[in-house]
């Protein structure tokens, strides 16, 4: 089933909502997997995990016994359905234009980037790979990263876009709650990764430059989709243990 509206993931997740409401899947029904609902949709699984992400912030379904994802009780009500699944972008849109985006930037930076440009992009690599360096502290200084390069293009217009992008990581409420799940999940910038940008830079390749970058950026997608899978299944985990321990009192109870 192909869809229209505005934001895709915003549309998957208003077309589910509508199902429960009509009676598709009722409450403590579980819903179809993560492939399954791709397929009828016709979108990715990103899109996919962003509308199921969007529909657990409001309530509408829950991760339960690590089985997968389950209608809630809830008495949602049908007059701002939209207006309540209207998160505005989600991770993986977000990182998706930013490979498109900052792929080309760095690919112009590497043909105008100076020396003195050059060494402060050294400097915050080194800061990243600091062993005495914080989360915090790496993660601002990713972000420093990525708008040193911007401002190497020297197009003005181009940081300012990239600035934009980088805000939306906690201006929208969607990217935010991914982000925060990914952060929960251990994910924290790979200085690894950024190594090839800065040599690329250096060699003042544009090709390898935005490989590099794009390269990098489309491991943060599948980080994000690891650490929003691990979750669930960390949540199924604890409840697990949480039945291992009250089995156990049980049973030492009855043996006393």
């Amino acid at each position: 089933m192909k869809i229209k509206g505005n934001k895709l993931y915003q549309r998957v997740a208003a077309s589910i909502t509508a199902a429960i409401e009509a009676g598709r899947w009722s409450p403590g029904t579980r819903l179809p997997g993560e492939r399954d609902l791709a397929e009828e949709y016709g979108v990715s699984r990103p899109t996919i995990r962003e509308a199921m992400i969007a529909l657990e912030m409001k309530g509408w379904i829950e991760a339960r016994h690590g089985s997968g994802l389950y209608v809630t009780l809830r008495d949602h009500g049908t007059g701002q359905r939209e207006d309540a699944l209207n998160f505005d972008v989600g991770a993986f849109d977000l990182t998706e234009a930013r490979i498109l985006f900052e792929g080309e930037a760095v690919a112009l930076a590497a043909v105008s980037i100076t020396d003195e440009q050059l060494d402060e992009i050294d400097a915050l690599l080194v800061e990243m790979a600091a062993e005495d360096s914080n989360e915090p502290s790496v993660m601002d200084a990713d972000h420093r990263f990525h708008l040193a390069i911007a401002n190497a293009t020297g197009n003005a217009a181009i940081r300012s876009v990239i600035e934009y992008l980088w805000e939306l990581r906690t201006r929208s409420p969607l990217a935010a709650n991914m982000f925060a799940r990914a952060k929960r999940g251990g994910i924290t910038p790979r200085v690894e990764e950024h190594r090839p940008i800065v040599a690329a830079l250096r060699a003042r390749d544009p090709h390898a430059a935005r490989t590099a970058m794009r390269r990098h950026l489309r491991g943060v997608v599948d980080d994000l989709l690891e650490a929003t899978e691990l979750e669930v299944m960390e949540r199924a985990r604890s409840e697990l243990d949480a039945r291992r321990d009250s089995v156990a009192r049980r049973l030492k109870i009855g043996s006393v």
